[in-house]
C-alpha cells in the first residue's frame, strides 16, 4: 500500500516546542513555529501531479482529521476522495496539539511516496489510541 508521506520539517499554526514533550494545546490566533508566507501553498490535493521522482519540497494547505493522541508526532490530513495523508514531524522535533482536528493548516516539508509496512501500520494505530 503506497501513501504520500510528508515529512513536515515546519508546521505553520500547529507546531509546538519538542524540548518539553508535553501535550500542548493551540491557543486561537497563535502561530507555533515559525513565520512564513502562504502565497506557493499547493492544496494536499494537487500534491500528485506535482511529484518528481515520487518526492515533493514545498508547502500544503490542508485540513486535520487527527493527530497523534501519544505525542502528537503526526497528523493525517483529508484529501477530497476522503482518503488520508500522513504527516510526520521529521525525528519528533516538534509536537502537534490535540486540538487542531478540523483545522486548517500550513505544512512546509517534504513529501515522499512510501510503503508502510504493516509494523508501522500497527505503531500508528497504538498512537491513535485504536487497538
Amino acid at each position: 500500500m503506497k501513501k504520500i508521506l510528508f515529512s513536515a520539517m515546519l508546521f505553520l499554526a500547529v507546531a509546538a516546542n519538542a524540548q518539553d514533550k508535553e501535550k500542548v494545546q493551540a491557543a486561537k490566533g497563535v502561530v507555533y513555529g515559525e513565520v512564513a508566507e502562504a502565497d506557493k501553498a499547493i492544496a494536499v490535493d494537487d500534491i500528485n501531479a506535482k511529484l518528481v521522482n515520487n518526492q515533493f519540497e514545498g508547502q500544503i494547505k490542508a485540513k486535520v482529521i487527527e493527530v497523534c493522541k501519544a505525542e502528537g508526532c503526526w497528523i493525517k490530513v483529508q484529501r477530497k476522495d476522503g482518503s488520508p495523508m500522513m504527516v510526520r514531524a521529521k525525528d519528533h522535533k516538534f509536537l502537534m496539539p490535540e486540538n487542531i482536528v478540523g483545522k486548517t493548516v500550513l505544512i512546509e516539508g517534504a513529501a515522499t511516496v512510501k510503503e508502510t509496512t504493516e509494523e508501522m501500520r500497527k505503531h500508528y494505530a497504538e498512537d491513535a489510541g485504536k487497538s
